[in-house]
């Protein structure tokens, strides 16, 4: 759903940051207290609702502090907001490479694939490849414009895999969450990029994001990472 961006408002209503953790076991014992499935439904929902508002403070201006599994919500420790709007391009562009892990020529031809995924399919893919404390931090919000229609895709090796996400709840609703847990887990894992390199990474993901958001939208769509 992990990462340093901005901090966005709680009404935008977006995913927390996709980013694959181990899952963890914790005993269990027996209550004589018993909740009803409705009481228990409402109090995750409100839990839910209360972290949500709380993870965006972490994973949009901290580091990559948030992730998402299929079976439950963890974080790492978060990182001091950053806030750096001279690291902005002068000129808009999809692309931000304030780590220089990408070539002139590598920039312009992502810039052209997610020229070509909004046109296809109407969301918005932007790319921030940077290390942290060196970012434009909060500055990037405004920057994009970033809606319920944005995947916002943070390369940064702060934790260890490189590829990071925060999706907006309306992409959300066409792309099965599992897609950006296995897309990072393949394409970021620290093995991966240490023997590529950071720009093979990002380039593989942007590319695997495509492929998954031209597939038509149903059961299976983007049941792999291409």
């Amino acid at each position: 759903m992990p990462f340093l961006l901005l901090h966005l408002q709680p009404s935008l209503g977006f995913r927390k940051p996709v980013h694959p953790v181990p899952a963890t076991k914790t005993p269990t014992r027996a209550s004589s207290h018993l909740s009803s499935p409705t009481q228990n439904s409402t109090n995750f929902g409100k839990w839910v609702a209360d972290f949500r508002s709380k993870s965006w403070n972490f994973a949009l201006s901290g580091a990559l502090s948030l992730a998402l599994s299929l079976t439950g919500v963890g974080f790492a420790e978060g990182k001091v907001g950053v806030n750096k709007p001279e690291l902005l391009p002068k000129e808009f562009s999809t692309v931000i490479d304030v780590a220089g892990f990408l070539s002139d020529g590598q920039e312009k031809r992502l810039a052209r694939e997610i020229d070509g995924i909004e046109k296809h399919s109407g969301f918005k893919l932007r790319v921030l490849a940077q290390n942290y404390p060196n970012t434009p931090g909060l500055a990037i919000k405004d920057f994009w414009q970033v809606d319920d229609r944005t995947i916002v895709f943070v390369a940064d090796p702060t934790f260890g895999n490189i590829i990071n996400f925060n999706v907006g709840n309306t992409v959300d609703l066409d792309i099965p969450r599992s897609f950006w847990s296995r897309l990072a887990g393949k394409y970021g894992n620290i093995f991966y990029w240490k023997e590529k390199g950071e720009d093979a990474s990002i380039e593989a993901a942007v590319m695997a994001i495509s492929n998954c958001l031209r597939e038509p939208v149903g059961r299976n769509n983007c049941s792999e990472v291409k």
